[in-house]
């Protein structure tokens, strides 16, 4: 298995894994077994249970445990949802009191999995076949033989199919001033995730963007799934910022989406812990995740990390991933008294 260093996208602050991440506490470290890979999952089938530490939409975590379970009968999924901000210093504390609770762990913190992989603190190598196979493209997905690239969130155009027929093609059709009052945005505050997101339109879609959709007097949310829940009551028109709604339209509800080009977009990376009380079955999760059954539970609406996936609407591996050094604490309270300026004030 190969690797190469990855630049990624800090979506939270990157002073806040510091102490963490540079100590030399750590949990003793374990593994799975020695031998094959069927030596492997006969180990794990004897642990009978792994627990996933996840970020990822609570609907995509059933799936996979209901896929996981129908490929290992004998081992029992579970999963504890929570954002980035708790579950990893829960991983840290399990690492360094050597008392684990979960085995893999799945994130989109960029600035938290920089620092893991570099000190190799909290994980154990991966030994799955899965990581091997070609369409995965290990070289681009995998970092340091321990954290693995499992899906990407993208971020679409979406609409009110009721309110407005005619879609959006692109950005600009966000520029109508016919929409003005009737386009729903997030609140950076606090996510640097958004700063990102605010920082790639400005560079792709023209320097004044955002000075011009300002001028239209969006509504503020504070998060992507507040301006979807408002996209669906009708009670905003369009947005340049919400997950593809294949759910909702699914459910029936008037909505829409449409990716621009380029989307922008944030991968979740997962690694088998260290501190894992079921070190074999950890492998085993970990190398279903990068199987097509393990890809098509986790990629509805989502990029997916392996090619023709049913559900996926991205390919992960294409979604740009800026430096981490452009998301510091100074420069993302830095940017919010600048976004304020124009969206609220």
């Amino acid at each position: 298995m190969r690797s190469v260093p990855i630049k990624l996208m800090a979506v939270a602050v990157v002073a806040a894994f510091a102490s963490a991440a540079c100590g030399s506490g750590g949990a003793g470290v374990t593994g799975p077994v020695s031998g094959t890979w069927d030596d492997v999952v006969a180990a794990a089938k004897g642990e009978g249970s792994v627990l996933l530490y996840s970020s990822q939409l609570p609907a995509n975590l059933d799936a996979l445990e209901v896929a996981f379970e129908q490929e290992y009968p004998e081992i029992s999924l579970e999963y504890v949802r929570g954002t980035d901000a708790d579950i990893n210093p829960k991983v840290e504390v399990e690492s360094q009191t050597k008392r684990g609770t979960a085995d893999v762990h799945m994130l989109t913190d960029a600035a938290w999995i920089e620092n893991a992989a570099e000190s190799g603190t909290y994980s154990t190598d991966l030994v799955g076949p899965a990581f091997d196979a070609p369409e995965y493209e290990p070289q681009k997905s995998i970092i340091s033989d321990k954290f693995f690239l499992t899906s990407a969130a993208v971020f679409a155009l979406g609409w009110n199919t009721t309110a407005l027929p005619g879609g959006l093609q692109k950005p600009a059709d966000l520029l109508d001033p016919a929409l003005k009052g009737k386009i729903g945005i997030v609140n950076p505050s606090g996510i640097a995730a958004y700063v990102d997101f605010y920082r790639f339109f400005e560079k792709n879609f023209g320097d004044d963007y955002l000075q011009k959709l300002a001028e239209l007097k969006p509504r503020i949310y504070p998060s992507a799934l507040g301006v979807a829940q408002a996209l669906t009551s009708g009670e905003i028109v369009a947005t340049p910022v919400v997950q593809p709604l294949v759910r909702e339209k699914e459910s029936g509800a008037p909505v829409d989406w449409a990716l621009p080009s380029p989307p922008w977009g944030t991968p979740w990376f997962t690694h088998a812990l260290s501190a894992a009380p079921h070190p074999n079955a950890a492998q085993v999760l970990a190398n279903f995740m990068v199987t097509p059954a393990g890809q098509k539970a986790l990629s509805l609406g989502y990029a997916s990390a392996l090619p023709d996936i049913e559900g996926s609407v991205a390919h992960a591996q294409d979604i740009a991933l800026p430096n981490t050094s452009d998301l510091t604490p100074e420069s993302l309270t830095e940017y919010q008294s600048d976004w304020e300026k124009r969206f609220i004030q």
